[in-house]
């Protein structure tokens, strides 16, 4: 039997996943394959690397950081999370990710992102974080607050764009038992963008319609992925954990409170759940 996890994004409400994860970690869940978009795969890289701790760690000592993120960073580099300090600087040198445990952990690792040129998800497998950082660059490369990243020669944004909840990507790659960590509540579902972004979406994406075409129409696709996966999580063949309530918090919040607050709503709702993740787990 093989075990999937899949890691929904959502900028700095991923720090709630970080907390079902470290509950998991704590727990020796093992897992054969993770899927993880956007946050989800920045953070959920550490649990390959065994690194308990480590994504909230680096998230309290450097979000508030101007290099870190932000609209300093927005305005003199175009991207709204620093590439430099936060994908490199911290990760390398600042508080270091254990990549040789990640290349010899026996699982395997998809970085979900979108092909700016077809507008599809396409499923980058990391095999070493420090070679492939421009992978998880692409995965969480918001929208109309990032630049187009280059990768193996095609050019990427954030995975959530094209398949925010990749569950059937994982049951068709053979994962028996699928656990899934959201970061919306259950009864969450998201809006029509205003006519204003439409606008906004369309000047700036004009090079790519596919693209604008799937921004445009991602807040009918994911509402519909919601369906689905509460339709599964029915069925038993997949397991979820989502926060049991609101915290209101942005993208890319600072405020440490907020994070923390997130953070232990993930441990607490794991913690909460546990026997039935195990008993799912053992079937």
């Amino acid at each position: 039997m093989r075990t999937g996890l899949v890691l929904e994004g959502g900028g700095m409400r991923g720090m709630y996943t970080a907390g079902v994860l470290d509950v998991m970690m704590d727990h020796g869940i093992r897992v054969d394959g993770i899927l993880g978009v956007s946050a989800g795969a920045l953070f959920g890289v550490n649990y390959f690397s065994g690194q308990q701790g480590r994504a909230v760690r680096y998230n309290m000592k450097y979000a508030g950081n101007r290099r870190y993120m932000g609209l300093r960073s927005l305005v003199r580099t175009g991207n709204i999370v620093g590439k430099e300090f936060a994908y490199y600087e911290v990760p390398m040198k600042l508080d270091v990710f254990d990549d040789e445990t990640f290349k010899n952990s026996g699982g395997d690792f998809y970085a979900v992102a979108t092909n700016v040129r077809t507008g599809e998800a396409e499923y980058l497998k990391i095999d070493s974080v420090f070679q492939q950082m421009e992978a998880l660059r692409a995965t969480s490369a918001m929208p109309l607050v990032s630049k187009l990243v280059r990768y193996q020669g095609e050019y990427y944004l954030d995975g959530g764009i094209a398949d925010s909840i990749p569950v059937d990507k994982c049951l068709e790659m053979g994962y028996d038992r699928v656990a899934v960590v959201l970061t919306r509540p259950l009864e969450y579902r998201k809006k029509p963008y205003s006519r204003a972004a439409e606008k906004a979406i369309c000047r700036r994406y004009a090079n790519f319609p596919r693209l604008a075409e799937q921004i445009l129409n991602r807040w009918e696709n994911y509402n519909a992925c919601v369906e689905r996966v509460a339709q599964l999580e029915r069925e038993g063949r997949i397991f979820v954990i989502r926060p049991s309530r609101t915290i209101h918090l942005s993208r890319i919040e600072k405020r440490k409170e907020k994070l923390l607050e997130m953070y232990h709503l993930g441990e607490e709702d794991c913690r909460g759940r546990m026997a039935e993740l195990e008993a799912y787990l053992r079937v």
